[in-house]
């Protein structure tokens, strides 16, 4: 079975919901195919508080699921599987899925917004494999709560890392930060607000090399000092890890990226191949947030629509 579209938006996270209120209010006939559930990273946000326009903090959930309620209110559709591939025939590009549904589902479209965002980062070291699910996590508002009055370390030193361990420490009174920088990375209003919060502990100039345990939990960390090398064991009950991101561009191998593995594109969200976009965590940018993934999203939906009066899409992969 395939289904025509003038705009397949692949991933689900802000840009992508952004793109799709955009492309549904400019009366493209817009789908979002999304693996998981809509919002990506942002649903691990506990208190959302720099969007514009958005005073009070709200989650990341009842963000995403607005932004998603606005979308269907614009018309775009909404299906859940995962993208097998991406390939073209004759002007339209074609994505297959892996649905529940029993018959092979694909979709055509005349051009596609890659915005599959990013996947955690591992620290690669002893232990993190074979605890997780015990005790390592890369989700604070998924499994925080079951470390509830328990002793927690997280691992990083940027917004996402800081917003969780704030998120944490409403649970505990025991967060110990440890990031290998002399200071945070994330932006000043955030760190400083992590300095100040008496549940959290840090330990700069410090890296986790090994993460302990029994068979069924974590017991400790290995911590090492990136000056003098000295190491000890600090006793805990669970390690979050959030170091960074890898993008997710497997659907892209011939698109154009950067020296870190981001997909490069023009200001319109264009990628090297005319009529594939890419907006969000997946594109090279030197500022990663909420509001650019939505400014990503909306940018791609109008260059989509250009690209498609234009009669100049779907040329080439």
């Amino acid at each position: 079975m395939e289904r025509e579209y003038d705009m397949v938006i692949i991933g689900g996270g802000t840009a992508g919901l952004s793109a799709a209120q955009y492309a549904g209010r400019s009366n493209l006939k817009t789908l979002v195919i999304e693996e998981k559930g809509e919002g990506g990273q942002a649903t691990l946000i506990d208190r959302l508080e720099n969007y514009p326009g958005i005073s009070e903090p709200i989650s990341g959930f009842d963000f995403s699921t607005a932004m998603k309620a606005q979308a269907l209110k614009f018309g775009a559709e909404f299906v859940y599987g995962k993208v097998t591939g991406l390939g073209r025939k004759e002007d339209l590009f074609v994505i297959p899925i892996e649905s529940n549904e029993e018959d092979p589902v694909s979709y055509k479209s005349r051009t596609v917004l890659l915005a599959t965002g990013a996947d955690h980062r591992k620290l690669g070291v002893p232990g993190e494999a074979e605890y997780y699910g015990k005790g390592v996590s890369y989700c604070a508002t998924c499994d925080g709560p079951f470390f509830r009055n328990k002793h927690i370390v997280v691992v990083g030193g940027g917004d996402a890392a800081c917003d969780e361990a704030g998120f944490l420490a409403h649970l505990t009174d025991r967060v110990t930060m440890v990031h290998r920088k002399e200071k945070f990375r994330a932006q000043k209003a955030i760190a400083e607000r992590t300095l100040k919060n008496p549940h959290i502990r840090t330990r700069f100039s410090t890296t986790v090399v090994e993460i302990k345990g029994t068979d069924s939990k974590v017991t400790s960390v290995v911590l090492e000092n990136v000056e003098t090398k000295e190491r000890e064991e600090l006793a805990c009950d669970a390690v979050f890890i959030f170091i960074g991101m890898d993008p997710r561009t497997e659907l892209a191998s011939l698109a154009k990226k950067d020296e870190n593995g981001y997909i490069v594109t023009d200001e319109n969200m264009q990628t090297s191949i005319r009529g594939i976009f890419a907006a969000g965590d997946i594109r090279a940018k030197s500022f990663r947030q909420i509001i650019t993934a939505a400014a990503d999203g909306a940018i791609a939906a109008h260059a989509a629509a250009a690209c498609i009066d234009e009669q100049l899409c779907g040329s080439g992969l």
